[in-house]
């Protein structure tokens, strides 16, 4: 039997009970000789000091387990029913990417704005499934596209991807304007400029609208939910790494504010009103010192069912499981909505900072170790970003 399986049971089992310091002390030794970990605790929010030297050559998966909490206010914490499953994260193999990486410029009533288009050689387009990627700041498209990886995993699941290019006019550091009341709301700035762009390449080759997604780092990761509030009906669902949730901030130092203590305060709105719209996967390492990982917390909360069904008298349900990838312990929580369909994913990654997880070194902002959020992603995108009525 696998050691570190018993480990990952008796942590979970302590944490069950309520025991967290006991759990961290229990994966610590427990696993010492195989990986070193840093650990993050999320049900206070405060990570325990790490240990030196996580092994970023440690890729081994582990098994996990999956416990369903049901998160209504009175009941917090409360385990209704649990299920055990012995499934693994598996590590992503390697895949050929296509050179047809093309230089391209839209104009819309909007604005204009370059971007790079990725289409998989051999590629049928109509009925393709669009990822639109927003880069952080200071990258360009082509250094996302490196660090993140999505190309060659596009050529592998056969997605057509756009990568919109910020400007130094817009923004001196290449940042998307997320904190800027006129590039929030729909119908005008930076919001209704990316969402033109994206039905226009619906359009242009004849890619399935019932399946676009938007996906971004740090202030990219903001905007693309800024994106998924102002255009509910445009995107099935989103990714957001390391970013904040919409309506975090009103101007550059409330935008400050949010990055270093979280956005709760800033007044964000749900983006997806009564448990409908858009789902989201989130991605925060929570030793981010860029971007504070209440903000991943608070990404979630808007894509949840939290806003609308408790007041109803009914009840998400949240599935969590634990786990060791990559010299990293993460944790993976699945939110459902009271008819049982996944509202959000949520990966909080232990002793990460502000970086793409699983991403290639040869790109900026990126972290080898821990999961690959890009694979993550579209497979979060096959399974919940089913086709709708467009």
């Amino acid at each position: 039997m696998n050691p570190l399986n018993d480990t990952m049971r008796q942590a979970m089992r302590l944490m069950k009970e309520g025991d967290l310091r006991a759990a961290t002390r229990a994966l610590q030794k427990g696993l010492s000789a195989n990986v070193t970990l840093q650990v993050s605790v999320i049900d206070d929010h405060r990570p325990v000091e790490p240990t030196s030297g996580a092994h970023e050559s440690d890729t081994a998966p582990i098994d996990g387990e999956w416990s369903v909490v049901d998160f209504r206010p009175a009941n917090r914490g409360r385990a209704d029913r649990t299920q055990t499953s012995s499934g693994t994260w598996p590590r992503p193999t390697g895949s050929r990417e296509s050179t047809d990486f093309t230089a391209l410029h839209f104009d819309g009533p909007a604005g204009a704005i370059d971007y790079r288009l990725y289409v998989p050689e051999g590629l049928n387009t109509h009925g393709a499934p669009l990822l639109i990627m927003l880069h952080g700041c200071t990258q360009s498209p082509e250094d996302f596209a490196r660090g993140t990886r999505m190309n060659a995993l596009a050529l592998e699941q056969g997605y057509v991807v756009a990568y919109p290019a910020q400007t130094a006019d817009r923004n001196p550091n290449r940042c998307w304007n997320w904190f800027r009341p006129r590039d929030q709301k729909r119908g005008g700035g930076e919001a209704e400029l990316l969402a033109a762009l994206t039905r226009d390449l619906v359009a242009t080759h004849q890619l399935d609208g019932r399946r676009v997604f938007v996906a971004g780092l740090s202030a990219g990761g903001a905007m693309a939910a800024v994106l998924a509030q102002a255009y509910p009906e445009l995107y099935a669902a989103i990714g957001v790494h390391s970013g904040l949730p919409a309506g975090a901030a009103r101007d550059v130092a409330s935008a400050f504010a949010a990055m270093r203590a979280g956005a709760r305060k800033q007044g964000g709105e749900s983006a997806t009103g009564k448990g409908s719209g858009p789902r989201a996967i989130v991605f925060h390492g929570d030793r981010d010192a860029t971007v504070h990982a209440s903000n991943g917390h608070d990404v979630i909360a808007q894509f949840t069912a939290e806003h609308g069904s408790h007041s109803a008298g009914k009840s998400s349900s949240t599935f969590q499981q634990m786990g060791v990838y990559g010299g990293r312990m993460c944790t993976r929580i699945i939110h459902r909505r009271p008819d049982d369909t996944v509202s959000a994913e949520h990966w909080i990654i232990g002793g990460g900072g502000h970086a793409w997880s699983g991403g290639d070194a040869s790109g900026s902002y990126t972290d080898a170790s821990g999961p690959e959020a890009s694979r993550e992603m579209l497979r979060f995108f096959s399974e919940h970003g089913s086709p709708r009525d467009v």
